[in-house]
């Protein structure tokens, strides 16, 4: 039984769907992206950002991007966090997890009535609000005639369903160790509630 999600969503750019060491994609959607290589479908729910791999391919792929590939600011991910915290507040969501970085977010979700997908979509749907009202948005000088910019997340997630205490302990350890790994200090969101064990 699933008790829990690790997921992993990610900024615009940060992991083409032709990257060659997989992704979650099925189609890449821009055509100057596609020149560079069909959708690399993996159904592994491990990492593979450790597997070696073409790296100058990669860049290139990155370089035909429509707009620059978004790296969310302190104040951004500030924002980002507090726009959570109203989504997480409005559907009692259990975040045992939460790191914001630059390029993509870890969380570890509990177990709720919603699907993960959902419950990312809500999360990013809440984020990309309370950048545009706070004039935050990392493409503003993109916005668009009906007033809607480009989205600043890509189109999936990454997530693994975690069914025992074990994987969740470890995933919520792996969660708050990111930012430590990327140089930065650890992150405490008030929406985040301690796991209560089984």
């Amino acid at each position: 039984m699933v008790l829990a999600h690790h997921v992993i969503f990610t900024a615009y750019g940060f992991w083409l769907p032709n990257d060659p060491r997989g992704s979650w994609s099925e189609i890449v959607r821009q055509w100057d992206v596609f020149l560079h290589g069909r959708a690399t479908t993996t159904d592994t729910r491990r990492s593979v950002a450790g597997k070696s791999h073409d790296k100058a391919r990669r860049l290139a792929a990155r370089s035909a991007l429509r707009y620059t590939p978004v790296e969310f600011t302190g104040i951004q991910a500030r924002a980002i966090g507090q726009a959570f915290g109203r989504a997480i507040a409005e559907s009692g969501y259990a975040v045992h997890a939460c790191s914001i970085l630059p390029k993509h977010v870890h969380m570890v979700l509990g177990r709720h009535a919603h699907r993960a997908e959902r419950m990312i979509g809500h999360l990013k749907a809440r984020a990309t609000q309370d950048l545009v009202a706070a004039g935050l948005h990392p493409f503003v000088r993109h916005r668009r005639v009906d007033g809607r910019f480009p989205s600043v997340w890509a189109h999936r997630a990454w997530k693994v369903f975690l069914n025992n205490a074990d994987e969740i302990e470890r995933a919520i350890r792996y969660v708050e160790m990111n930012p430590v790994k990327d140089g930065k200090k650890p992150q405490h969101w008030p929406f985040v509630t301690p796991w209560p064990g089984i």
